[in-house]
This record gives C-alpha cells, structure tokens and sequence, in this order.
C-alpha cells in the first residue's frame, strides 16, 4: 500500500505540557468525596463532583476542595445537573473567589465508559481538567486515589476517541489528618477512634521514630554506620526545638489542656440536650 493511502492516527493533548503535569490533593477533598459517597441515593452506583482549587507556579494542580454534582448514568447517555454545578460554583466562589475548577472526580477503581462524557464537559468548563478516582470500594484491598488527565485520539481534523493517562499525584497531610485517613483506608475498622484514642496512635508512632533515631546514632557512635552530616542537622533540629520545661510545668499544662476540652465537650452536651428538649416540646405543642 502506498504511503499516502495510509491512515494516520494521532494523539494530541489539551494541553501541550499534560506529560509532565501533577496534581496535588488535600485530605479534606478525600474525606467530601467520602462522606458524599455514603450519602448517596440507593441506586448510585457511585458519586461524581467537581474539583476546585487552583495552579501553582510550577505548573502544579492544587486540589484544596470539591463537591458532589447530582447525576443519572445509563450504558449510553450520563445526565449531569449542570444548573446544580453551576450554582455550587458561584456559592463556592463567594466563599473564596481565588479557587477555580481544576477538574472533576468519581468514586470507583479507574475509569469507566461514562467518563469520556463527563469529562468532555469539564474540558469546556476549564481547559485540561483533572479527573480523580477514588476506590470508595476497596476493590483491591485498600482505598486507591488517582489522577488522570485525556489524550484525544484522533485522525486527521476528526476526534475518535479519548485516552486517559495516569499523572503524579501528591497527598500531603499532616500527622493528625494522617492517623484519620489511615483508618478511612482501612477495609474495615469496629469504630472511628476518638481524640484520645488517636493521640495513643500517634504516640506510639513517636515511640517507634524515636526508637530507630536512638538505634542509629547508637550505631554511629559504635562504628556500625557511617555518619550522615544531613541527618544529624534533622536530628539536631529537632531536638532544639524541643520546649525547655520542668515535667511539673508540662504536666500542668496538659492537665489545664484537658479541663478545656472536658468543659467544652460538657457545654456541648448540654446544649444538645436542650435544642432536643426545645424541639420535643415545640412537637407537643403543635400536636395538643
């Protein structure tokens, strides 16, 4: 066959550096996209929303929040409340006016057949969307989170198909939001620990980092190990930064810390108990 009878397929991006590009996500828009998933309608298969956030100088997409956009998803069409998005969108940025729409997520491993669809609308919301995945389903043992972007396949002037390309994706927390996500995770937890039971956890992995920190330096002072002028300026720093009090001091301090949250948790019951009061009252009353 001749060269000019052949057909030539061809990929081209929305955006010329999407090769290149990653996202960054924070723990709140994983534990929204969770908590939207649980409370969705019985016959959901799974939740979709929009991401919003914001690019950072170096090109990265910072995800910082998102909510769930009502939806209908057959074999062959999906249905998306676009007067919902949009209004979401404005009350969104009357809140913060600096966060934009960087994309849009579904629960699920991967992605399916509807979401060439979905995101065909998203690439005329914004240009280049993000497209989350969450596996709310634990489909392969634990909750799997990934970022996609869409390679259009096309021949010649015409778009047959796209293709959706797995990017870098960046969680980053601190160590309180770690210890809740570990347990979101999880294929299955009794109950959701509380604040003491999570300030245990994190003790104990304390107790373990400082373990290893002490087995090192003790290795290095022997021999065994090499030293590492980087690490020892980590290890100096972060002694230093320790606070210089006397145990009796500490200890009042987190005694006087704990009287606060005792008394607030007490004023808070209280307050539920009469708002429940107010409102069987105000049912008796409207019975009588």
């Amino acid at each position: 066959m001749a060269s000019s009878d052949r057909t030539v397929l061809q990929f081209s991006s929305s955006s010329s550096s999407s090769p290149s590009l990653s996202a960054k996500v924070h723990p709140l828009v994983i534990f929204n996209i969770c908590d939207c998933y649980v409370r969705r309608p019985d016959q959901a298969d799974r939740v979709i929303g929009t991401l919003l956030g914001s690019i950072l100088p170096d090109g990265t997409v910072d995800i910082r929040n998102s909510y769930a956009v009502p939806h209908n998803e057959s074999i062959e069409q999906v249905a998306l409340d676009i007067e919902y998005h949009h209004n979401m969108l404005i009350s969104h940025q009357k809140v913060n006016p600096k966060e934009i729409i960087v994309g849009w997520y579904s629960t699920g491993l991967g992605v399916t057949g509807g979401s060439a669809l979905i995101h065909e609308f998203y690439s005329r919301e914004v240009p280049n969307p993000i497209h989350l995945t969450v596996d709310t389903g634990f489909t392969i043992g634990a909750g799997t989170i990934k970022a996609y972007v869409s390679n259009n396949l096309s021949v010649g002037e015409r778009q047959i198909a796209a293709q959706f390309q797995e990017i870098p994706l960046d969680l980053r927390m601190v160590e309180a939001e770690r210890v809740g996500f570990d347990m979101l995770k999880a294929t299955a937890v009794d109950k959701i620990p509380s604040d003491l039971e999570g300030m245990e956890a994190s003790m104990q992995h304390l107790l373990v980092l400082i373990d290893d920190i002490y087995k090192y330096v003790d290795d290095v002072v022997e021999g065994r190990v090499a030293p590492d002028n980087k690490i020892g300026r980590f290890i100096s720093d972060a002694v230093g930064s320790l606070p210089k009090v006397t145990p009796s001091v500490f200890d009042k301090l987190v005694n006087d810390s704990l009287q606060d949250h005792l008394l607030l948790l007490y004023l808070s019951s209280i307050t539920r108990t009469q708002l429940s009061l107010a409102e069987k009252l105000n049912t008796a009353a409207q019975i009588l």
